[in-house]
């Protein structure tokens, strides 16, 4: 499982056209389910996630955690974070979960968030959607299960 978790002021998603999730202060998650992850996995990286200290204390130093600013989640489906660009020019996605049990994460992950954090917004997996982003700093951190698990 990968994570992109970008802290932004302000973050959304549409699909044709139509805002499905829209947050302010928080982190624009894009999540991406490779073969072989687990609840287990998805666990882990959430705890992780949920904890990163990247926001400013009042010293100006990163210190404080979603929590500690009441900071918003919105949640994306990507698998294109699994692109393997070893070799030629287009991408291949076979390190990517199948949609079934990728789907099946996903939703878990949701649900960990609304359990364990209290609420997110989300896109909708597999859809087509367009995502708005201003990252804040820019600040961008990578969680790889393959890295942290």
């Amino acid at each position: 499982m990968k994570l992109v978790i970008q802290r932004v002021t302000k973050g959304s998603v549409s699909i044709e056209g139509n805002t499905v999730g829209s947050i302010g202060k928080g982190y624009v998650v894009l999540l991406g389910v490779g073969q072989g992850d687990t609840k287990e996995i998805a666990d882990k990286l959430f705890d992780k996630m949920i904890k990163l200290r990247i926001f400013a204390d009042e010293e100006g130093k990163t210190n404080k955690s979603l929590q500690d600013v009441n900071g918003e989640l919105l949640i994306i489906s990507q698998f294109t974070l699994y692109a393997n660009c070893k070799k030629g020019n287009r991408p291949s996605f076979i390190e990517a979960g199948a949609p079934k049990e990728a789907e099946e994460l996903y939703e878990y992950f949701l649900q960990l968030a609304r359990e364990k954090y209290g609420s997110c917004q989300h896109g909708e997996f597999g859809a087509d959607m367009q995502v708005e982003i201003c990252n804040d700093g820019p600040f961008t951190i990578i969680l790889d299960s393959k890295e942290i698990c």
